[in-house]
This record gives C-alpha cells, sequence and structure tokens, in this order.
C-alpha cells in the first residue's frame, strides 16, 4: 500500500519535471524574441588602392665609380679640381712631372728620325741595284722599331696627365701638389650619381615576383617622410646559397643631386596594384575553423558571412569573395551576437584611423 501512494505521489512530479522541460525552448525562444537589439561597432566597406609590396633594406650607389690612381711614379705638380665639383669626362684631374718622359720621347723621336733617312738611303740604294735586299730589310725593321718606341715614349709621357674617365662629382683629395705618388696611390674618388643604383636582396621565393620593370618605393632615413620612386633593371642570375636570397639593382632618378651614395635606403618591391579593393578591419573577421566570416549588417540584423581573404596590411585585410561596395560590417561587439541577432549600430569611440597605404607592405593573408 505504501508503495503504490509513493508511486502515485511521484507521477505528477514527473509531470512537472516533463513540462518545465519542454517549455524551456519555447522560453528562449520568447525571451530572443523579446531580447533588445545588441550594440556593435560598423563601418560600410568601399573599395580603397591596394597595393602589395615585398619589404627589403638597400643601399643607394653610384652609377659608375672609381678611384683615381696613377699608373705611374711620379711627383705631382698640378691638381686641376676642386673637391666636391662636377667635372667632365676628359678634364685634367692630376699632372704628374712630365720632365723624363719628356726626354725619353725626344730621344726617341731623333732615333725614328734617323732610321727613317737610313731606310730611305737603302730603299734608294736598293731601287738602283746597288744594294741588297737584305740590307734593306734590316734598314726597314730599324725604323719600324724606332717607330714603336716613340709611340712607347709618348704613352708613358700621356701617363703623366690623369684625367676624368667619365662625368661624375670629384671627392676628397688624399695628395697635394709636391706630393710623390706611386703608381696605384690612391689620389681622389669620382663618383656619377644620376642615376643612382639601389641594390638590395630578396628571399628566393620572391623570385617569381621579381623582373625587370618592376617598380619599387624607397624611404630614405636621411629625408623621413620622402618617398622616391626606382625601377629594378638587372637580377643577378645566381641564388646565394648561404642566405638563399636573389640580389637585385634597380635605378633611381637624381637629377636634383640631393642623394648620395652610401644612403640607407627601405625598399618595397611593387608585386600586384589593386585600384578597388575592399578592405576591412581585421578585427571584423571572425574564425571559424579553417574558414573565416563577418558579420554583415542588414535592416538591423547581422548576418553571419563567409569570406575569402586576399593581401593583409597592418590592420587591414582585404576581401576578395564575400562582400561588396556598400556592406555594412561590424568590427566591434561579435562576442555578444550571433547569426540573425538584432543589433544597433553605434558610434565608435574617436579614434585616428590610418589610411590604405598606396605603398603598404601586404601579404597574403590566411
Amino acid at each position: 500500500m505504501h508503495r503504490s501512494s509513493a508511486r502515485s505521489r511521484g507521477r505528477p512530479l514527473l509531470a512537472v519535471l516533463v513540462t518545465v522541460g519542454l517549455s524551456l525552448p519555447i522560453a528562449a525562444v520568447l525571451a530572443q524574441e523579446g531580447r533588445p537589439a545588441v550594440q556593435v561597432e560598423a563601418q560600410a566597406i568601399e573599395p580603397v588602392p591596394l597595393v602589395e609590396a615585398v619589404s627589403a633594406i638597400g643601399t643607394l650607389n653610384s652609377n659608375e665609380a672609381v678611384v683615381v690612381r696613377p699608373e705611374i711614379d711620379g711627383r705631382i705638380v698640378e691638381i686641376a679640381f676642386e673637391e666636391g665639383e662636377p667635372v667632365a669626362k676628359g678634364d685634367v684631374l692630376v699632372k704628374l712631372d712630365s720632365e723624363i718622359y719628356r726626354t725619353q720621347l725626344a730621344e726617341a723621336q731623333a732615333r725614328a728620325e734617323l732610321s727613317a733617312r737610313n731606310y730611305e738611303r737603302a730603299k734608294a740604294l736598293f731601287d738602283k741595284g746597288h744594294g741588297s735586299a737584305q740590307t734593306l730589310d734590316e734598314a726597314q725593321a730599324q725604323r719600324r722599331a724606332d717607330q714603336a718606341a716613340v709611340a712607347v715614349a709618348n704613352a708613358w709621357l700621356g701617363k703623366t696627365t690623369i684625367a676624368a674617365p667619365f662625368d661624375g662629382i670629384v671627392g676628397l683629395r688624399h695628395v697635394s701638389v709636391g706630393d710623390y705618388v706611386r703608381a696605384g696611390e690612391d689620389i681622389v674618388n669620382l663618383e656619377n650619381i644620376n642615376p643612382l643604383k639601389v641594390d638590395f636582396s630578396l628571399p628566393e621565393r620572391y623570385l617569381r615576383v621579381v623582373s625587370e620593370g618592376r617598380t619599387v618605393d624607397l624611404e630614405l632615413d636621411a629625408f623621413p617622410g620622402e618617398h622616391y620612386s626606382g625601377t629594378v633593371y638587372a637580377i643577378n642570375p645566381k641564388i646565394d646559397p648561404g642566405g638563399r636570397s636573389v640580389a637585385v639593382r634597380a635605378t633611381l632618378d637624381n637629377s636634383e643631386g640631393r642623394l648620395r651614395p652610401g644612403l640607407f635606403a627601405r625598399v618595397k618591391l611593387i608585386v600586384d596594384q589593386r585600384q578597388t579593393a575592399l578592405v576591412v578591419p581585421e578585427e571584423a573577421i571572425v574564425p571559424r575553423g579553417d574558414e573565416r566570416f563577418v558579420f554583415v549588417v542588414r535592416d538591423g540584423t547581422a548576418h553571419m558571412t563567409k569570406v575569402e581573404l586576399g593581401l593583409r596590411q597592418t590592420g587591414r585585410v582585404e576581401v576578395v569573395d564575400g562582400l561588396t561596395a556598400g556592406d555594412i560590417v561590424v568590427t566591434a561587439g561579435h562576442a555578444k551576437i550571433r547569426d540573425g541577432s538584432a543589433v544597433d549600430i553605434r558610434a565608435p569611440a574617436t579614434e585616428e584611423k590610418a589610411p590604405v597605404s598606396s605603398v603598404g607592405n601586404a601579404e597574403r593573408a590566411s
């Protein structure tokens, strides 16, 4: 009897539990329908220019550069240039004492004149049948040898005058008038600085995107905030096996003469440019496993939308599929919403947003 009563008393309790359990989802739905809109931050997506670039460190070098050195020993008798001033190809830079070489040239010329007269006499005798062919040949050989000696003496004399091999700007000299210099001793450097060359290296994985004619953007520590444009014109055919990198050379206009060889350069190689890219803040991206989503707001409702990402810049990422210009994307408040949530867009806190750089370093987003 007591067992039967206990079972009878348990049935109403079970019925109550079942009823309550069934009513919870309904209550949740009803509560959701009546829940106030969640406040979020959002922004409209508009097309902007986007540049994919690879960063590297480079150095500016002269278009042509040489250290002027004498080919012979001698005493300096004249310095014909001003330090730091431009010179033209062929301009005399330095003269060495030429007295000995002039004397040697005069001696060689006298011998050449004598051998020439001897040859003419031998030829005249031979033509009249009074001289031998051997005598004529010997006279001709001597004439040629003496002519060669004149050419050699003249060449040595020419080496006492040192001229600029190309147009450029001379540097700071290391000698003075009266100094005795040895062959190969430094006198002054000569630099052709327009255009300039920019040498830099890229990891070998970028070999597929670097080519002649590519544009490079340069920033120089010496001129902060300024950008300079160059063009790739040569790529080393050999990969550096130690650093797994390829050496690249670009040219840079320096017609104003402001830039100098040796300057440190931050180089950005322009790989790709798009004028109408859709870019969203990184915080707008919602990862779900291997997929990426954003919340798009339409008529006060958040819609979780799958997107395909492209290039990534600092703080921003390109969306190549899933969005259209004008879409309003949630940028803050994701944790409080889900697909279909009612949202209320509030004004974001005042913050200076950096513009999308036209030469920003961009990389492929994952």
